[in-house]
């Protein structure tokens, strides 16, 4: 027997609405499956039921033994089921050819009617499950506003928290509850007085950008562009050709080591768009410029972690890119650990003023066989001096370029 096609229906927002060709699919149903709020929008209906709880891969294997015996199958989400919905594992289980899927509105649609905003460029994110908000970050920093799915643990309350330590107030949450329902709800506070919002878990947040960043975040920043208080950082030129042998790519894992006040981080994050970026730095002064900074350009997805390598790494995800901006010079463990925590096909940047610094990070790269680069930056800038213009030399800058090949492991 050929198992009947498995209907897969999008009840709506709310209040269930089915037009004729899914409510055909549901009457003629013998196996509802569903979570309990579906199933509880048809009480009247005669057919078995499967609820949504425990294993996912239980429920599926429910599913094709019904069908497999001749059952009309129908499961039931809430808006569309391959947005952000069950429809992905589905397919993932049965293949498309099984699966006849019936859309209907989105909680992100229902939320824009609410709010009369178009959405045809409204990123939406499903933090459902997760402990990093980087896909959130990522979608504010490119489109200033996004939709979220959130959960018990990400509610309206700990995201705008989240982004008053890290972009500052320069956000406001319209938090839509209940949809659709009788205890519906609806509220757009500063991020202030969302993170002491308690509302239904039930519910879609919508961020926006109230204002731009005191700074246009752009590779070739200024020197003086952010804030710190003295001298010492990577300056343009030599961020310039840092950048270009760290070539981070969209989604890698950036760590910037002795990030300072947080020139190179700030630039990488222009580059691997929809990843992490995490800038250590030892000393409290700097690191509170760091965050500063951040909030000033909006680079969200740069997060600063204050204390020495290697004790604050422990925690973080293997890189795929890694750059020492300084911090070689008494620390002889430093350089051999990034090395083991890079990801194969990584690429390391090291930047060495001193030339004892330099010898060892040479003699580290060599005795692991990589493929080793080495650039001497030294740049000249121009001055006024009695009405014309004189040039003062930068220290020379030693840029180490090294990549973990595959078969490093």
């Amino acid at each position: 027997m050929t198992p009947k096609r498995i209907a897969v229906i999008g009840c709506g927002i709310g209040r269930p609405w089915l037009a004729p060709e899914p409510a055909d699919a549901l009457a003629g149903a013998d196996v509802l499956v569903g979570g309990t709020r579906q199933l509880a929008l048809f009480p009247d209906h005669s057919a078995r039921r499967i609820p949504i709880t425990g294993s996912l891969a239980a429920v599926c294997d429910a599913i094709e033994s019904a069908a497999e015996s001749g059952m009309a199958v129908c499961v039931l989400a809430d808006g569309d089921p391959l947005f952000f919905g069950i429809g992905r594992l589905l397919v993932e289980r049965f293949g498309s050819e099984r699966l006849t899927f019936y859309p209907n509105v989105t909680a992100v649609g229902a939320a824009a009617a609410r709010l009369g905003r178009p959405w045809q460029d409204l990123p939406a994110v499903s933090l459902h499950g997760r402990s990093d908000l980087t896909p959130l970050f990522a979608a504010l920093v490119r489109h200033g506003a996004a939709a979220v799915y959130t959960d018990a643990v990400n509610t309206p309350a700990v995201i705008a928290g989240k982004l008053l330590q890290r972009g500052g107030d320069a956000f406001l949450l319209h938090v839509l509850e209940e949809m659709g329902l009788p205890g519906e709800r609806r509220h757009s506070l500063p991020l202030a007085d969302a993170a002491r919002l308690e509302c239904s878990p039930l519910n879609l947040t919508l961020v926006e950008r109230t204002r731009p960043p005191e700074i246009a975040l752009s590779l070739g920043l200024a020197d003086d562009a952010l804030l710190r208080h003295d001298r010492v950082f990577t300056k343009t030129p030599v961020r310039a050709v840092s950048l270009a042998g760290l070539a981070p790519r969209p989604g890698d894992v950036v760590w910037d080591v002795g990030a300072g006040t947080g020139a190179m981080a700030l630039e990488a994050s222009l580059l691997n768009v929809g990843g992490p970026v995490f800038a250590m730095e030892r000393d409290p002064a700097r690191h509170a410029l760091l965050m500063d900074n951040i909030r000033r350009t909006g680079a969200l997805t740069v997060t600063p972690i204050q204390g020495e390598a290697p004790d604050v790494l422990a925690g973080l995800p293997d890189p795929d890119r890694v750059f020492v901006g300084g911090g070689l010079t008494g620390a002889p463990d430093l350089l051999p650990g990034l090395c083991r925590r890079l990801r194969p096909g990584g690429r390391l940047v090291a930047n060495c003023v001193l030339l004892g610094s330099l010898h060892r990070a040479l003699e580290t790269l060599r005795a692991l066989g990589w493929p080793v680069t080495l650039t001497q930056v030294q740049a000249e800038t121009a001055t006024p001096l009695a009405g014309d213009l004189r040039l003062c030399a930068d220290n020379p800058v030693f840029v180490l370029t090294a990549v973990k090949e595959s078969r490093h492991g």
